[in-house]
């Protein structure tokens, strides 16, 4: 049976908004921008994966619909800061201006900010203390000074010529992307997990907990690559921002350093590994490998 994504969609959606029509007492622009940048049109990729992975270790989808909701806000938070100017200064995002070209840097400062949040509060109100605590524990990490900031600040440092720490390689590069992306598919894929067993006495199954976060490693990988590739041979229709402009800066990108053919070969070889990663969980990944076909094909 296809994968229903759009269905998926809806329901974050509506989930999302319902989370932020709960906070009455934000001040009306900070409101404004938050649903701006949070209601904005995308793939819902990172919550589906939550609902797909809870579904594949045992769960119900629905079930897995609050952290759902708060690895989209922290995701859209990432997104907010991103684009300011001390960051990667760009001024579309899913085909609308960013948050500070429409609000002004502050106040999209302070949305990023309650998101990111937001989001623990979302996850400590919805589910039981065991797994609140797992959920949160595994957010923390993947967005944190270990995982999706510090990949930003590798890549910020490479961009600024500290190459000394951080040289030209292939090395390098996963190492960054590991950390700003893998790190937090990692997270939305071993959230799924907590959310399917959490309340297990001893907490979820190791085995599987292993195997969602290998599958995660390899899809980071190849939503980067893909990623890259589009700034390449993209259109900003098609990606609804910027493209080319990694070039521009100098950043350190896959095609960049690896030439296109090599680099979906390489997209390619990680979707392989990505399938041997869930071979554990006996057919009820199913759903997961779709989200990686999709991703090799990917335009937008």
């Amino acid at each position: 049976m296809p994968l229903d994504l759009r269905a998926r969609q809806l329901l974050v959606e509506e989930s999302l908004r319902r989370q932020l029509d709960a906070e009455k007492d934000c001040p009306s622009t900070l409101a404004e921008a938050m649903g701006y940048s949070l209601l904005a049109p995308g793939k819902r990729m990172r919550p589906i994966l939550v609902m797909l992975s809870a579904q594949a270790c045992g769960g119900e989808e629905h079930q897995a619909l609050p952290a759902a909701c708060a690895i989209e806000m922290v995701h859209t938070y990432s997104l907010i800061h991103d684009d300011l100017p001390a960051m990667d200064d760009d001024d579309l995002r899913r085909g609308l201006p960013t948050c500070h070209k429409k609000f002004g840097e502050a106040t999209a400062i302070l949305a990023g900010d309650a998101l990111l949040t937001l989001a623990f509060q979302v996850l400590a109100s919805s589910y039981p203390p065991a797994t609140a605590c797992g959920c949160s524990l595994e957010l923390a990490r993947g967005a944190g000074a270990c995982g999706m900031v510090a990949g930003q600040a590798l890549d910020l440092a490479w961009e600024a010529g500290a190459t000394s720490a951080l040289p030209r390689n292939l090395e390098s590069l996963e190492r960054i992307h590991a950390q700003k992306t893998g790190a937090l598919f990692r997270a939305c894929l071993r959230m799924g997990t907590w959310v399917a067993q959490g309340e297990r006495p001893g907490g979820p199954d190791r085995g599987t907990l292993e195997a969602v976060d290998s599958f995660g490693r390899c899809l980071g990988m190849i939503f980067q690559i893909t990623d890259d590739l589009l700034d390449v041979e993209g259109t900003e229709e098609q990606t609804g921002k910027r493209v080319g402009k990694d070039a521009v800066r100098g950043k350190l990108t896959y095609p960049g350093l690896l030439g296109v053919a090599e680099s979906r070969q390489r997209a390619r070889d990680f979707h392989e590994r990505a399938r041997a990663a869930l071979a554990p969980l006996q057919g009820r990944g199913d759903g997961l490998i779709a989200i990686v076909e999709r991703l090799l094909e990917r335009s937008s």
